[in-house]
């Protein structure tokens, strides 16, 4: 296995949907900054992938348009996932494996803000069971809340106080939308929104984008000091239909980590959109409080749809880059209730498997 590592990460979400600039307006400024990061252009991207939603968009081919932003004369090597741009990072890294390439571009985005995000995704679900019934992201998040609260895996202090150490961490983070300090007592005295989850527990919707970039061996010591070096990568998905697993546990979540060397992870950032199933992620990856988890906010801060996950990788990412972590785990999910999951880890130390 090849060396490949995170060299460059930007990222942007918008707090007012008025006036939200088009995807070829958020990515050009992204790309720019990674230039600035890395000291490259177009001409040393060897490969780009994105992540995106047609459903969201509204549109067939949307992901064509955005591409405008990479600029296509002369003809670049570009592919797309129909999911959070997490996944086409993935698609990167074996890329980069198979030799063809040593470097990509990876982005995600998503403007939520052209429709009604919860019943867009309810396109998501099964076509012939569920979907009829058009059940949204927040009611079925709002099921899986209940069915924990009711085996007693937590209570209602316990997800108010994952918002409050969300707002806490935000207040480092000038991209989270949601941020400061607030107290469990007064979160609990919120309104329900959809019982049992009160909308502090539900991630702000928002437009947004995210890239990074990757390298293989030398190339990425050649443009940073202190590259994120990707040492394991593994996703699993559950079944699509909500009645064939237990909502209040995630088994692929579980199957992905037991595939993976998680021992001395200083940093999690996991991508849990709602508050309850942060605590299920905890669970299942068999973390302890020598883990500081989403020390960004996490995605109760920000939650742009199809980048949220890629975020999770780049916000952990500039933890073994700015020294504060030797090695960190990422967490990105798809799909209803936890569904599908992906697990990256990275570290401040490659593994020696070369350029």
């Amino acid at each position: 296995m090849r060396d490949v590592a995170v060299v460059g990460f930007a990222q942007r979400q918008m707090s007012h949907f008025d006036g939200s600039p088009t995807m070829v307006e958020l990515l050009v400024p992204l790309f720019a900054e990674l230039w600035e990061q890395t000291g490259w252009s177009k001409d040393d991207i060897g490969f780009w992938c994105s992540g995106s939603s047609d459903y969201l968009a509204g549109r067939s081919f949307s992901f064509v348009s955005a591409v405008d932003a990479i600029g296509t004369l002369p003809p670049v090597n570009e592919s797309h996932v129909e999911m959070d741009a997490a996944w086409a990072l993935y698609e990167a890294w074996v890329k980069i494996q198979t030799g063809e390439v040593d470097a990509a571009l990876v982005y995600g985005f998503g403007k939520s803000s052209a429709g009604l995000l919860r019943r867009v995704l309810a396109l998501q679900l099964d076509p012939y069971v569920l979907t009829p019934l058009w059940p949204d992201t927040v009611s079925i998040a709002a099921l899986q809340a209940r069915l924990g609260l009711e085996a007693g895996r937590w209570s209602e202090e316990d997800l108010a106080a994952v918002v409050a150490g969300s707002r806490s961490a935000a207040t480092a983070n000038p991209y989270a939308l949601l941020s400061g300090e607030t107290s469990v007592d007064k979160l609990l005295a919120e309104p329900m929104f959809s019982d049992p989850l009160r909308k502090h527990d539900c991630a702000p919707v928002t437009d947004g984008a995210a890239a990074i970039v990757i390298a293989a061996g030398d190339r990425a010591r050649s443009v940073c000091e202190r590259p994120a070096w990707i040492t394991g990568y593994e996703h699993r998905t559950d079944g699509q239909n909500l009645s064939l697993r237990d909502l209040s546990r995630a088994p692929s979540v579980a199957g992905a980590a037991s595939r993976l060397d998680l021992a001395g992870v200083d940093v999690a950032e996991l991508h849990a959109p709602f508050s309850h199933q942060e605590l299920l992620l905890r669970e299942e990856l068999g973390l302890d409080d020598s883990v500081s988890v989403n020390p960004s906010g996490g995605p109760l801060a920000g939650n742009p749809m199809f980048s949220a996950g890629l975020i999770r990788i780049g916000e952990a990412a500039r933890r073994i880059q700015d020294g504060t972590a030797g090695k960190v785990l990422a967490h990105a999910t798809s799909g209803p209730a936890l569904q599908q999951n992906l697990l990256c880890v990275m570290s401040g130390t490659s593994t020696g498997g070369g350029n």
